[in-house]
């Protein structure tokens, strides 16, 4: 897994002299890092001893979160305060700043995994998840790519980002920043964005009748979707912390990016919607790795506050291939490399062995 993350602001005196390290830690990873404090503590030292200067957390995926919330589900978040004495992500704040290491909460937004049960589809029902023109009857019918996908179209979502975005920064004064994820669509292969609510506000908005995929006004609808679910989430953040740091994930290459996925990336940063973008794939080698970073650089200018991310999860098996990839994310001086994600170092040693002695 790639993910590049581009910063939009730049400062004159940052310095290219090193290359700094982040590491991704999912909410999948068995013992969950956040349920123990000796794995919280592990994760920090592993984090200090292999010079990573960000932990980039994951407390919000599939609807269920890792931290108190009525958005949703947080049986998890209880299950851990309660073996833990305390919660959890506050513990590993105080840990990794102890340690001159920062800490970013990773949320899942628009994907409620294969959560069927999810609170605020219980809430909605499925009239909240995105489908394609020819309508779905069971709830299985939903699933594209072995998710469910809500629409970035329907008001009710976006208003339920936005408060769940709310009760994090709310709660966690001392978190560096956020990093918004699957705020897109799935695919275009059904088109989707042909939900109720969605159709109905194109058709008002535009004075159609009906919906043509092929009409350009309805691909730049659901462009401005995702762009202003993206822009109501940072603008609630800002609002409670405005020096809360905030990236967002983007499909790459960028034509995925912009005609499948809908993210007018470019733009978010032109508009300094957000401070970084995340550009994400799933290269198995160097080559396709140096093809999106340089598509990055054209886009961006240059490589000023790039991150790269390189995907030890797909490379677990080939240390020599994950190796090759941080060798070139190091020359490329990005401002970070990013890792995906901390279990696949701890499951295979020669890949932590590979951070421990890099010296590109």
């Amino acid at each position: 897994m790639i993910i590049v993350l581009i910063f939009a602001f730049q400062s004159a005196a940052h310095s290219r002299d090193s290359v700094k390290y982040g590491l991704l830690v999912t909410a999948l990873q068995n013992p969950v890092t956040l349920g123990n404090r000796l794995e919280i503590e592990k994760l920090v030292k592993f984090a200090k001893e292999n010079s990573i200067d960000t932990i980039f957390i994951q407390i919000y995926r599939a609807n269920i979160s890792y931290f108190p919330s009525k958005v949703g589900d947080s049986a998890p978040y209880r299950t851990c305060l309660k073996s833990v004495g305390e919660d959890g992500l506050a513990f590993l704040i105080k840990k990794a700043h102890a340690s001159g290491i920062k800490v970013y909460a990773w949320l899942n937004m628009m994907s409620l995994g294969e959560n069927r049960n999810a609170v605020i589809l219980k809430k909605y029902g499925p009239s909240i998840l995105t489908c394609g023109p020819s309508g779905k009857k069971l709830i299985e019918d939903y699933k594209t790519d072995d998710q469910y996908f809500m629409e970035p179209g329907d008001l009710r979502v976006r208003r339920e980002l936005v408060n769940m975005t709310e009760e994090i920064v709310s709660t966690y004064a001392s978190l560096d920043g956020l990093l918004f994820d699957y705020i897109r669509y799935p695919d275009k292969d059904p088109p989707y964005g042909y939900t109720a609510s969605n159709m109905a506000r194109f058709k008002k908005a535009y004075g159609r009748k009906y919906i043509d995929e092929k009409d350009p006004d309805w691909k730049n609808w659901k462009r401005r979707q995702v762009t202003q679910t993206l822009e109501a989430v940072v603008k609630r953040a800002k609002c409670i912390r405005p020096d809360i740091e905030i990236s967002a994930t983007a499909c790459a290459p960028y034509i995925r990016a912009y005609h499948e996925a809908f993210q007018d990336w470019p733009l978010w940063l032109k508009e300094r919607i957000v401070d970084y973008v995340t550009l994400m794939s799933y290269p198995p080698d160097v080559r396709s790795l140096k093809i999106y970073v340089g598509e990055a650089k054209e886009k961006n200018t240059d490589l000023r506050g790039v991150n790269i991310a390189i995907s030890a999860y797909k490379l677990i098996n080939l240390p020599e291939i994950f190796a090759q990839q941080l060798k070139f994310c190091a020359g490329a001086k990005p401002n970070m490399c990013i890792i995906f994600h901390y279990e696949s170092l701890l499951k295979n040693r020669a890949l932590a062995k590979v951070m421990s002695e890099s010296k590109f």
